[in-house]
């Protein structure tokens, strides 16, 4: 019997666990969501409060076995293409973060980096 299963024993301890498992879990999706537009583990930081919500709730175990399930499959069919596809996936995976990385910046900071490096070009 493992430490989660000891808690889930006592009825206040199930309570006390899935309000836990719920707060922790939403509070990584929440930092998860915020970090997406930016460069970095935004997506990763997403799937890990969906596995942490699986720990006590059925949907989140669902909906973590789809993105996995998901994930694998375009992983697998990217590692099938031709060079010159895979290249062309990673070139608009670049322009997609760029212009992510643009607009948040733009929005955040009120700053248009385009416009700043056409003006220190010229």
């Amino acid at each position: 019997m493992g430490v989660l299963d000891k808690i889930r024993a006592n009825p206040t301890g199930r309570l006390a666990l899935k309000i836990g498992i719920g707060v922790l879990g939403t509070l990584v999706v929440a930092l998860g969501i915020v970090l997406i537009p930016f460069p970095g583990p935004g997506w990763a930081i997403v799937i890990l409060g969906l596995a942490i919500w699986s720990l006590e709730f059925t949907w989140a175990k669902r909906l973590l076995d789809f993105t996995r399930h998901h994930v694998k499959s375009w992983t697998s069919w990217i590692g099938r293409q031709n060079l010159g596809v895979r290249a062309l996936i990673g070139i608009l995976g670049m322009i997609f973060v760029a212009g992510v990385v643009w607009l948040s910046v733009k929005l955040s900071f009120g700053i248009d980096l385009i416009q700043q490096t056409r003006d220190w070009l010229s």
